[in-house]
């Protein structure tokens, strides 16, 4: 059993940052029995994949659209997750959840689909304004 929680979202400017947080209770394994993803929706459209991050932390995998703006980061030894988030746009705006799962291989572990994570948050709303 998996308890997501995150925060730090909220309203920015166009060009400005926020660095999300997903705190983790764990039961029956460790946090780092798990990979992590962040997703986000905007309203009106589907749940959209933005990036995961593996057991360690050493690999990640992040859309296209985020990429070099986004850093996914997490620590273990406080079963959190962190995602920075650089120079926003306003199509970033969105419901920004976090998600966990198990993967069954070291070297096929990335998961974009939303429906092979097994644990959610609540999500954090983040409003970039133009």
């Amino acid at each position: 059993q998996v308890q997501l929680v995150e925060s730090g979202g909220g309203l920015v400017q166009a060009g400005g940052s926020l660095r999300l947080s997903c705190a983790a209770s764990v039961s029956g394994r460790t946090f780092s029995d798990y990979a992590v993803g962040w997703f986000r929706q905007a309203p009106g459209k589907e749940r959209e994949f933005v990036v995961a991050i593996s057991w360690t932390g050493v690999s990640t995998h992040y859309a296209d659209s985020v990429k070099g703006r986004f850093t996914a980061s997490r620590d273990n030894a406080k079963n959190t997750v962190y995602l920075q988030m650089n120079t926003l746009r306003p199509e970033d705006t969105a419901v920004y959840y976090c998600a966990v799962y198990r993967p069954t291989s070291s070297l096929a572990w990335v998961e974009v689909g939303a429906s092979k994570y097994e644990y959610w948050g609540q999500g954090t709303q983040v409003t970039v304004s133009s």
